[in-house]
């Protein structure tokens, strides 16, 4: 079989590392890829027509979709229409990440535990809801925003400035045409992401991401700036808590509404001080950067997953068996991410000897024209270990991350990813 990996992210880039080890793929593609993937293919990941006719014009080929873009714009769709193998959610199913104001209502409809929200597509009317509150909120663009269309507030001000820069001053251009308002809600961050087959499920690893750009989670939210696996706050009692109460409630909604969700599903989860999961998002794809990790302790054959996945028959597979060890991703930043930043910038480093249980999974970055790996993006690399424990992943991490540059101090990276999983 081959298999053409749609996106150019780190997640794209450890989804085929993956699946290049599983014994049944005889070659893999990337479309567009990045300065660390190959066989790269110049179609846009949004170019569904160019897309289709690759696929069309090989033999036994099985496409993953990497982000959430094609997703929402249908690209399974228009693939399963042609007759044409591919793994992800419809358009209509993709919308739990596409449309948050549809993820909430969705949420409501399914007794799935969620914050207290409001939905609006009038600014005044907006800003005199959140005038009310006199609670820290959160304000969230409706649409597709690059995981930058949430912004916490701990006070009105810093609601009202959020709702004029979505609605009014259109930061997020359409995307923030509606938002949602919602109480914010206080507690330790985890990913829960699985395969979904449309009937089931099977779990992945639990992990958990560093969305603010500074140490100490500060500063404004990006894509993510590093992610680790296992995540000791989902112990195996809240980890069958979300199974029940989260993962399968949406499966089973959707396939009750006509539109099974077959793909990764990922929820982003907030475990309360009493230990009760809420579900702060959805995305209709694997976290990026948890992928990274996840990718790095799985033993199983990814691949054959995902076709059990889209062949419908995840309920005859094992549980996916993991590695006893920690994961830690770091990523390597452009300087001035998530706001303006240089590219271009020539990487060194990255044939330094990493080590062993090191893998540096590219984002942001082409090869120029003399085929050297350049910066083309704001999140760069993904340097992602294997460890004893969360402790010894994190120095293994550090330590390559140390190695690498661009420019004249060109990159950056969080210092602390990783040290809420010590000593736990």
């Amino acid at each position: 079989m081959n298999v053409l990996i749609v996106g150019c992210g780190g997640r794209e880039h450890a989804i085929g590392w993956k699946i290049s080890q599983s014994k049944h793929v005889h070659k893999i593609y990337f479309a567009p890829g990045n300065g660390g993937t190959s066989e790269n293919i110049e179609i846009k990941h949004n170019d569904i027509d160019k897309l289709m006719s690759f696929a069309k014009s090989q033999k036994d080929m099985l496409t993953v979709v990497g982000p959430e873009e094609p997703l929402s714009l249908g690209i399974v769709d228009a693939f399963e229409k042609e007759g044409l193998r591919i793994f992800g959610p419809s358009k209509q199913a993709a919308m739990l990440e596409s449309s948050k104001a549809f993820a909430k209502e969705f949420m409501l409809e399914a007794s799935i535990p969620t914050a207290e929200f409001a939905i609006f597509t009038d600014a005044k009317k907006a800003k005199e809801y959140v005038v009310k509150q006199k609670k820290p909120l959160v304000i969230k663009a409706d649409g597709l925003a690059a995981g930058k269309g949430v912004v916490d507030c701990d006070d009105t001000n810093q609601a009202v400035a959020a709702i004029d820069s979505m609605m009014t001053k259109k930061a997020f251009g359409t995307a923030g045409n509606k938002i949602v308002v919602e109480e914010r809600l206080s507690g330790e961050e985890a990913s829960f992401i699985a395969l979904c087959d449309g009937k089931g499920i099977i779990p992945f690893a639990s992990s958990q991401d560093h969305k603010r750009v500074f140490d100490g989670d500060k500063g404004p939210n990006t894509g993510g700036m590093g992610a680790y696996s296992p995540a000791p706050v989902l112990d195996s009692h809240l980890h069958n808590k979300i199974v029940k109460q989260v993962m399968e409630p949406v499966i089973n909604k959707m396939k009750k509404r006509g539109t099974p969700f077959k793909g990764f599903l990922y929820a982003g989860i907030m475990v309360d001080e009493s230990g009760k999961p809420y579900v702060l998002e959805f995305n209709a794809r694997m976290g990026d950067p948890e992928c990274q990790p996840i990718m790095m302790r799985m033993k199983s054959d990814l691949y054959e997953y995902i076709d059990a996945a889209v062949c419908e028959r995840l309920g005859s597979m094992p549980p996916i068996q993991w590695k006893d060890q920690t994961a830690v991703c770091v990523v390597m930043a452009a300087r001035g991410y998530p706001g303006n930043y240089e590219k271009s910038q020539a990487i060194e480093g990255l044939d330094s000897g990493l080590g062993h249980d090191i893998m540096v999974f590219h984002a942001g970055t082409t090869r120029d024209v003399r085929n050297k790996v350049v910066t083309n993006g704001g999140r760069v690399l993904g340097v992602t270990a294997l460890g004893k424990d969360a402790r010894q992943a994190i120095d293994t991490a550090y330590s390559a991350v140390r190695k690498i540059r661009w420019g004249d101090n060109g990159h950056y990276y969080r210092t602390d990813i990783g040290r809420r999983a010590i000593g736990r």
